[in-house]
């Protein structure tokens, strides 16, 4: 009888395994294809078959939410990790700041499919601001206390910054966002 009990919580961990095993690879291969990629090339990405996708995901649009959600999460998740694990509060918030980059060229990736009117995608932006300015916050009130950075700027303007200086990345090979990012937050410090 035990064993049971065991055996369906070991399920429920393996099916969440399973999930995120697929939102990273639709997130790698939205990145690479566009978010039309076929399925069986993120079911291959993610080492399952194609029913496994639609297990979890029934329809795309419910797929490309996943994934934004998913890469919500891991960022919100990542701050208080990094900052745990990094010698300076500076060096945590500019680490969290290249996973939020990389966040943004996926989502750059999404925001046509999002602009479906579907009602799942109408909450996103208000789920990516409630779950990202607080870790984005926590961050640079960390490095402000300790000296590390100025203390004129708002989480919310830092992500808007970067945001906007994300935006041209996928148009034009000779730009860098991600160089003009790093000396954006090079530029806080005191």
């Amino acid at each position: 009888m035990a064993d049971t009990g065991s055996a369906a919580p070991r399920k429920r961990a393996d099916a969440r395994r399973n999930a995120e095993t697929l939102l990273d690879a639709a997130a790698a291969a939205f990145i690479a294809s566009g978010v039309h990629v076929p399925v069986r090339d993120i079911a291959a990405r993610a080492g399952v078959g194609v029913g496994t996708i639609y297990r979890h995901f029934p329809t795309r649009a419910d797929l490309i939410v996943g994934v934004y959600r998913h890469q919500v999460e891991a960022c919100a998740e990542a701050g208080p990790r990094l900052l745990a694990s990094c010698a300076t509060a500076h060096e945590a918030l500019a680490r969290w700041i290249d996973l939020f980059v990389d966040f943004l060229v996926t989502k750059h990736g999404l925001a046509e499919a999002l602009q479906s009117g579907d009602a799942a995608s109408q909450t996103l932006h208000a789920y990516f601001l409630d779950r990202l300015v607080p870790a984005c916050a926590h961050l640079l009130d960390a490095a402000v206390a300790a000296g590390e950075i100025r203390s004129d700027i708002s989480a919310f303007e830092l992500m808007r910054g970067v945001g906007n200086l994300c935006i041209g990345a996928g148009a034009n090979p000779d730009y860098d966002a991600r160089r003009l990012v790093d000396l954006l937050i090079a530029g806080l410090r005191r």
